[in-house]
């Protein structure tokens, strides 16, 4: 687990993930990511996690200058999403300390959280459709049951990237504080949260989470069909294209 770190601290477990500045993902980050919070289930001392980030992003999503990272292939046993399965089923509540931008595939990782601390200096984009793709990482679910289904649909079909204050209106985040206290607050209301019963919490989360994983398994087995056949286009193509170039995409929709 070379791109993330573990440390313990009372009941409450940090995980903190390593690849600055952006802290692009690939399957490998989202299994060790998945893996840390597994362990984190078995130990009964531990009642909470921060998942926090080193660098400039949260989670900028995938590289997609960097087919690797990329998620393909429905059917490979690594397929980045069958990690992401693993973290909602985890058992404990996670507080994601968002210091600066959760982008695409970022921002499903983000929503993996039960909360979200943010600043002025994050930004939240579900930015798919402006590179000609599909929303990923089982947001189709998870974005909307945070910010409801018409705002959901706004930031899907519009692309556009919203500020700390926007998003604590939406729901996005829970709390707005400075950038160098991000991670102090989170970890402060992991600790509130760990001052609780460890059997009523547990059993409390699993109450309040039933029937999720069931649904970001399929809607992940859908994102993913779309976009490996969006992949294919010449419109995915311009998107990733006028993203690296910063400007506008000359769409055709083919």
């Amino acid at each position: 687990m070379s791109d993330i770190s573990i440390t313990h601290e009372g009941h409450v477990a940090t995980i903190v993930i390593d690849r600055p500045p952006h802290n692009y993902f690939d399957v490998e980050l989202i299994r060790d990511i998945a893996s840390a919070l597994e362990h984190i289930d078995e130990d009964v001392n531990l009642r909470s996690v921060v998942l926090a980030a080193e660098g400039k992003s949260f989670c900028a999503g995938a590289n997609f200058t960097q087919p690797k990272t990329q998620p393909s292939g429905a059917s490979g046993a690594l397929h980045l999403y069958e990690e992401a399965l693993r973290i909602f089923a985890c058992k404990k509540p996670i507080v994601a300390a968002v210091q600066g931008p959760a982008i695409g595939g970022g921002l499903g990782l983000a929503l993996t959280a039960d909360f979200r601390i943010a600043c002025a200096e994050t930004r939240f984009a579900a930015n798919f459709t402006r590179i000609g793709f599909h929303p990923g990482f089982g947001l189709t679910v998870t974005l909307p049951e945070l910010v409801g289904c018409n705002n959901a649909e706004l930031l899907f079909y519009t692309s556009r990237r919203i500020d700390g204050q926007e998003a604590l209106k939406l729901g996005l985040a829970n709390e707005l504080v400075a950038l160098d206290q991000v991670r102090t607050r989170a970890t402060a209301l992991a600790h509130e949260i760990a001052e609780c019963s460890p059997l009523g919490l547990l059993t409390t989360r699993a109450t309040m989470r039933a029937g999720l994983v069931d649904r970001i398994r399929a809607a992940t087995r859908h994102e993913l069909a779309v976009q490996d056949r969006l992949k294919t286009t010449n419109d995915f193509a311009e998107g990733v294209k006028s993203s690296a170039e910063r400007r506008s995409g000359n769409f055709i929709g083919k």
